[in-house]
């Protein structure tokens, strides 16, 4: 009881400081919720199709034989990166001014575009509960696709926001064409994922960016890359240059993913000043971030000798977790990230229950009326384990 009072306590007096939305004391009451208790190795607890990858991890045998629920590069962070991890640490006493101005040169220099139009934070969550509060507004909605990745939808709705969910194409990817006409006056914001989280689709380029221009001189559009770097073309697909030019627009990329600094937490956003400003109301930014991290991710910022790597391994336990349904008789949707998913035979919360107790955790949902497993992708052993669980019950 103590503790949670206190934490309550100082989340409304941030909110409060940081010059938050007139409402943020009541609101920040609205959003306290009381996390289920979880007991390490209890397999038995009933699964909603919400569940969290950090419910399953706390759910979960310790060790696992392969943890394929959370989308990690379970090959990273490089060797540089933990090489610089190390060398930080003598100095980590003192706030990471020098740091944080060397790591943004590489990426406005990289990335072409102006030092205004970027924010740093610890992760893109920050930023992606930044961008659900400086849109919200009473009987205001959000627009996103269905099913797709639900962070910042689900920070609205805890806001009084609306969610306007879109069903996906027959192909499974965003209905960029159903998702504009559903925007109405109450419109606050619309959330693109490509790709896309749990179908691992994208989204033609010129489709989307025709979109994004039309969209944003409507409402405020958030395309949310955090797996782009798994694509072919990065540099060909991202809309970066667009936020850096046009208002209304916020893309989002991570360092969470193919960097493999899930654990770490980095990510920032290209947008305007104006949304800059906005954003930063709602996040600590840059100082949210260690001065490890900081460092580590200088050391490996487009590293290509590591990232291509990485992607090799990456693609090549793809294949193999393809060719393992393939056997089996089940399809799967052709991915363009670092998991799959999948149709499956049988309920989800028993299919992911029995994959548990064989020690494999991964993730499910329900929608077109048919259950299916998503798998991240894991090291050649963890997809290994994966297979020999998955014969045993499909």
């Amino acid at each position: 009881m103590g503790n949670s009072i206190s934490r309550r306590t100082l989340l409304k007096r941030g909110a409060l400081l940081a010059g938050g939305l007139p409402f943020a004391a009541s609101l920040l009451d609205k959003v306290q919720a009381s996390p289920a208790i979880i007991k390490p190795g209890d397999v038995s607890i009933p699964y909603t199709e919400a569940w969290t990858e950090k419910q399953i991890a706390l759910a979960s045998p310790v060790p696992l034989k392969a943890r394929l629920f959370a989308n990690e590069n379970p090959f990273g962070p490089s060797d540089k990166a933990k090489k610089a991890l190390m060398e930080a640490l003598p100095t980590a006493y003192q706030y990471p001014f020098r740091s944080m101005s060397d790591l943004t040169d590489k990426i406005v220099q990289f990335e072409g575009i102006k030092q205004d139009n970027l924010m740093m934070a610890a992760g893109s969550s920050p930023l992606l509960m930044a961008a659900a509060l400086c849109t919200s507004k009473p009987g205001g909605n959000v627009i996103t696709g269905d099913p797709s990745y639900e962070d910042l939808p689900t920070r609205a709705t805890r806001m009084g926001e609306k969610w306007v969910k879109v069903p996906l194409t027959a192909e499974y990817k965003l209905d960029l064409v159903a998702m504009e006409k559903a925007i109405d006056p109450n419109t606050g914001l619309v959330y693109i994922c490509n790709p896309n989280n749990p179908t691992a689709t994208v989204v033609d380029t010129a489709e989307l960016k025709a979109f994004v221009e039309r969209v944003s001189k409507r409402v405020p559009v958030f395309v949310d890359e955090a797996y782009i770097d798994y694509l072919p073309d990065p540099q060909g697909t991202t809309l970066v240059p667009m936020a850096n030019s046009m208002p209304n627009i916020i893309v989002a990329r991570t360092f969470s993913k193919l960097y493999g600094f899930a654990g770490l937490r980095l990510g920032y956003v290209v947008t305007q000043p104006d949304m800059i400003k906005d954003l930063s109301r709602y996040t600590e930014g840059f100082m949210s971030i260690s001065a490890t991290t900081l460092q580590a991710a200088i050391a490996t910022y487009q590293d290509r000798e590591y990232l291509d790597a990485a992607l090799k391994k990456t693609v090549a336990s793809k294949e193999f977790l393809y060719e393992v349904l393939k056997k089996e008789g089940y399809t799967y949707i052709p991915s363009s990230a670092n998991f799959v998913l999948f149709p499956i035979k049988m309920e989800g919360k028993q299919f992911a229950d029995e994959m548990m107790k064989r020690g494999v955790g991964v993730r499910f949902w329900k929608f077109n009326n048919q259950e299916w497993c998503r798998v991240s992708i894991g090291r050649m052993d963890e997809m290994e384990a994966f297979a020999a669980a998955f014969k045993e019950i499909s």
